[in-house]
């Protein structure tokens, strides 16, 4: 590529940032915490306030990976949908916002197996030598259908996958 190609570098930052926030639900989803770790910078600000009522806060990537992995891993099952990408690129900084749907499944004796919601993320991304990292995760959740009791389940039950 070269300096008279600024439409084809801006299409290849876009399916790279796009990739990158793919790869957010896949691992998510398969529990893959080397790919999770692998778009991630060194630290996040995390906000997924709406969720869990905490307040925001930056966190050192490995320490946020070994809480999200323990609940993740109290779900027999997750499936994290992503689309209508909103893709914002400024130079070496990117803002990408899109919609989201979380399904989550845990049998349990109390009731409903599943609990979705859906909303959406918004994720700021630096461009950094080995690619596109993650810098901020905002999670704003619009609703919730099913049993909410799994997420308290989850957290504090066994591994199940």
């Amino acid at each position: 590529m070269t300096a008279r190609d600024p439409d084809l570098a801006a299409l290849i930052d876009r399916q790279q940032l796009q990739d990158t926030v793919l790869k957010f639900a896949t691992a998510v989803d398969t529990l893959d915490m080397a790919l999770y770790r692998s778009i991630f910078a060194e630290e996040a600000e995390f906000d997924f306030s709406s969720f869990s009522g905490l307040p925001a806060s930056i966190v050192a990537i490995d320490d946020w990976i070994a809480g999200i992995d323990g609940f993740l891993r109290g779900f027999d099952a997750t499936q994290h949908l992503m689309s209508n990408f909103v893709i914002e690129v400024a130079g070496d900084a990117a803002i990408v916002t899109v919609q989201a749907q979380a399904e989550h499944a845990l049998a349990n004796s109390g009731g409903d197996g599943t609990v979705s919601l859906g909303g959406h993320y918004i994720f700021r991304l630096a461009r950094r030598p080995e690619g596109w990292k993650i810098t901020a995760c905002r999670l704003t959740v619009g609703w919730h259908r099913g049993n909410r009791e799994l997420y308290a389940l989850a957290g504090a039950g066994p591994p199940r996958r």
